[in-house]
């Protein structure tokens, strides 16, 4: 295997690249095999907007969905049996590089139903059955961030599953995120649990910062305002650094945890394909290596990296005070960082509900057409 040396580059500075995308077209041609062979790749995240694109395009899942159709499947439980299928069949794929990494890559993400953002105990029965559906240790659910959700996090992960805590937007929320996680491990060690199998990564978005902060240094308009427009999603997420150095690393509570072998639960980089064609389209990447990192990317960005990204070793550590000065700077200028927030989760479930009720109609008028 000859990994890009800008995807090497990567890895020595601690930060993990996995592929935000997956198919069952990407399966079944043998291309997920080949990206993870020629670009290095050693994750797979997937989210309802990338499910729905994979399953309401192209013929890869007519043949399930004519058994399912058989069957009286109804559209709700034949999505998570297509996802299911596909997300086990990844795992394997990468089953590899999970025992090479002792379980720190190698590892596929499953979302929960997205409706069930804002509810904890409907979310960890589904966490449980999809952990259990899929059957793989390499799997992790994704459970997102939303005030309802934390207590979720904490109840997975004390049964022993692993998860990727998604729609993370603020610092402080991603601050719960961590607490949630210490306390899950807390209990799981309680329980007996065998530590070193349960891994999490805490997924902050990043481009969608720099999105609605943009608009909104632009109907500011002044020329301090406009100046620190593309700064904003870099900024938020070197203090989230600062934050997983001081809440995590040097916390002694988790640090009891990891001497019984508990694994750190890693940020990651998500939403990280830049939405404003003036910026570097490896703005995300290339400013946000670090140690203990994952930075998970559409594979337009990854190729980007490959063929161009300028990548300078570790650029998040020693930022925080570069990063405080651009928020003082967006407080100063007038844009409300506290709406900022609300705004940002209530669309970003918002956006998942939609993909995922669009793929429920799409798959309904498919069953009954079969």
């Amino acid at each position: 295997m000859s990994t890009p040396a800008n995807i090497d580059a990567l890895a020595n500075a601690g930060t993990s690249v996995w592929l935000d995308d997956l198919s069952r077209d990407r399966l079944r041609s043998g291309n997920l095999a080949e990206v993870i062979e020629n670009k290095g790749v050693v994750g797979v995240t997937t989210n309802p907007a990338i499910f729905a694109n994979a399953m309401s395009q192209g013929t890869a899942y007519d043949e399930q969905l004519q058994q399912l159709a058989a069957a009286g499947t109804p559209a709700d439980t034949a999505v998570f049996e297509m996802a299911a299928d596909d997300v086990a069949e990844a795992c394997d794929v990468f089953l590899p590089i999970y025992e090479r990494t002792n379980g720190v890559d190698g590892r596929v993400s499953l979302e929960v139903d997205p409706r069930l953002a804002k509810e904890r105990e409907a979310t960890v029965t589904q966490a449980r059955e999809l952990a259990a559906k899929v059957g793989r240790e390499n799997l992790m659910i994704k459970i997102p961030a939303t005030e309802e959700c934390l207590p979720a996090i904490t109840d997975v992960l004390a049964e022993g599953i692993s998860v990727n805590v998604t729609l993370i937007f603020s610092v402080s929320r991603y601050i719960q995120v961590m607490e949630a996680f210490i306390e899950g491990m807390s209990r799981a060690a309680g329980a007996g649990k065998d530590l070193t199998k349960i891994h999490s990564v805490a997924s902050f978005f990043v481009s969608r910062v720099d999105t609605e902060i943009d608009k909104r240094l632009d109907e500011i308009g002044t020329d301090a305002a406009l100046a620190l427009k593309g700064k904003a999603g870099v900024a938020n997420a070197q203090l989230a650094y600062a934050a997983f150095q001081d809440t995590l690393l040097n916390n002694p509570a988790w640090n009891a945890l990891a001497e019984k072998g508990a694994p750190v639960q890693r940020p990651l980089w998500a939403s990280t394909s830049v939405k404003n064609p003036e910026y570097p389209d490896t703005l995300y990447v290339t400013e946000l290596a670090g140690p203990h990192t994952v930075n998970t990317m559409p594979e337009n960005t990854l190729d980007a990296t490959i063929d161009h990204g300028e990548v300078r070793g570790d650029t998040l550590s020693g930022t925080t005070d570069s990063a405080r000065a651009v928020f003082a700077a967006l407080d100063e200028a007038g844009v409300n960082l506290a709406e900022v927030w609300t705004v940002l989760e209530n669309e970003g479930v918002e956006k998942f509900v939609n993909s995922w009720n669009e793929l429920l109609g799409t798959l309904a008028a498919q069953l009954d057409a079969k």
